[in-house]
């Protein structure tokens, strides 16, 4: 028998949020993570803000988006507020009840900068890096570097002269001109 579409959408839903996210799922391990740091900075989040006024957003709440925004690679906070708006597993990370507003881009913004002028931002990282320590999955024995590639702020045309002959020389021009790192520098990046 084919099964019928009920056009009439549920007004209530009877199935709470934790559990929609799957027992197993790696995002239940950080958010136990982040917890214990953010349970950590409550101090320093009383600290910064004041009694009176409108309320914002929970500063908690900010760094979890944040790091979301990070951890699945969400390009502008816009479409991070779009992706809490329609995500439960995004509104279950941060805090946020289904039925929760979505804070507006430019606020989420605002008061992000907020939290970036009181260097807040490397706390929870300070604390989940102590986190790590206490729990030995972090070693100072030893370390990794990422081999990958950065290509410089250089291009062929940035190259000038080291002795600075070549000043009347635009860069347009350079095709047959041997340009190497004893006698040419970039004038964008130095380094490269």
């Amino acid at each position: 028998m084919r099964g019928e579409i009920d056009p009439q959408a549920s007004m209530f839903s009877y199935v709470d949020l934790e559990s929609r996210i799957p027992k197993g799922h790696p995002i239940r391990k950080i958010r136990g993570i982040v917890d214990e740091a953010l349970a950590e900075l409550e101090p320093a989040f009383e600290e910064m803000y004041s009694d009176r006024g409108r309320p914002s957003i929970p500063p908690e709440q900010l760094l979890r988006a944040l790091l979301l925004q990070i951890l699945f690679t969400v390009r502008s906070e816009l479409l991070l507020m779009e992706r809490i708006d329609y995500d439960l597993m995004f509104r279950w990370f941060i805090g946020l009840g289904m039925d929760d507003t979505v804070w507006n881009h430019s606020v989420s913004s605002k008061n992000r900068d907020r939290l970036m002028a009181d260097d807040v931002d490397e706390r929870p990282f300070e604390a989940i890096n102590k986190q790590a320590y206490a729990n030995q999955l972090l070693s100072r024995d030893h370390f990794t570097v990422d081999g990958t590639l950065i290509e410089p702020y250089a291009s062929m045309k940035s190259f000038k002269p080291k002795d600075g002959s070549g000043d009347d020389d635009d860069g347009e021009n350079f095709h047959g001109q041997k340009r190497r790192n004893e006698t040419h520098v970039s004038s964008t990046d130095p380094d490269a």
